[in-house]
């Protein structure tokens, strides 16, 4: 169960920022000092507190923030679904807890977002991390520190301009922004993904399927990412699967050849179907997908199955 916490102030903000967390404070207050120092514009905060146990929620309050609590962990797409009811502007930005904003991130953001027709869009900041990863579009490795401890805050500040990087297709992870009509078309996050591994493709296909195809991360709108404090802590769901078999094709497919992820952006895109490569991946992906459901592996089981609260409900 969800409980709302709205405040009373009025400003004149640009983006409302929600930003799931669990027991996770020391991150959260420098994730939160970043959006204050680092921002051209005002932003409205909205907090979802799972459990709160570490002094979190205590923080939170004494705040001021917009928040919302749950005393148990519900997850990422439960809480984030949750803070939409407190959003107080146009644009919705989605934040983890253990990033730090880099100057200027919401100015390229919108100056973006100024830069195009209509509300139907999918923008990223660009993540700086500090360990080797598979995902193109992230800039890595490049060490600032992996723990309050060791975070380089004043030798990040100097050099995350020297890295080089470019605009790159696909966007899909946090940091992210929509326009709030557009999350509210189709649903915000869906919570059969709970706690919330590959919640971020399906909100992307999701918004495929609406007719967005303008997926872009912002090179200038920058962030560091210390890498996942939370998931670490906590056994996830089988994502990957409940992906294929709700979309009928795997994830890394999804991202290759529709949002053309971590490849230089060039526009909105338009899928090729009717190449060799497409076909072959939709056909593994079928197989895949018959594969699991045949040996029952397609079900996600365990402590933190969808299914634990719907006996009936299938992913």
């Amino acid at each position: 169960m969800l409980t709302w916490y709205p405040n009373d102030i009025k400003n004149d903000n640009k983006f409302s920022i929600v930003i799931p967390t669990w027991n996770n404070l020391s991150f959260l207050k420098i994730c939160i000092d970043s959006i204050k120092k680092n921002s051209a514009f005002k932003h409205q905060i909205i907090i979802h507190v799972n459990e709160g146990t570490d002094g979190t929620l205590e923080w939170v309050r004494e705040n001021g923030f917009d928040y919302t609590h749950s005393i148990d962990n519900v997850g990422v797409c439960w809480a984030v679904n949750g803070c939409r009811a407190l959003v107080k502007t146009d644009y919705i930005v989605f934040l983890n807890d253990d990033m730090y904003l880099l100057p200027d991130w919401d100015l390229e953001l919108w100056n973006e977002i100024n830069s195009l027709p209509d509300k139907f869009f999918y923008l990223s900041s660009t993540a700086i991390e500090p360990e080797i990863s598979p995902h193109p579009g992230i800039l890595s490795p490049f060490d600032f520190g992996t723990t309050i401890e060791t975070f380089r805050e004043d030798d990040l500040l100097k050099k995350y301009k020297l890295i080089e990087g470019k605009d790159w297709s696909g966007a899909t992870w946090p940091p992210n922004i929509v326009h709030r009509d557009v999350w509210d078309l189709v649903g915000g996050y869906s919570v059969e993904y709970f706690p919330g591994l590959y919640s971020d493709p399906d909100f992307s296909m999701k918004l495929y399927e609406a007719g967005i195809r303008h997926f872009k991360g912002v090179n200038k709108s920058r962030v560091y990412h210390f890498g996942s404090k939370s998931t670490r802590r906590i056994t996830m769901n089988k994502g990957s699967k409940q992906f294929l078999n709700k979309w009928g094709i795997t994830s890394a497919s999804f991202t290759w050849f529709f949002l053309k992820r971590g490849q230089n952006f060039e526009g909105e895109f338009a899928v090729n179907t009717s190449g060799i490569a497409f076909k072959t991946a939709l056909w593994k992906s079928k197989i895949k997908r018959l594969f699991w459901l045949l040996s029952g592996t397609g079900k996600t089981k365990g402590k933190y199955s969808y299914n634990n609260f719907d006996k009936d409900a299938t992913i």
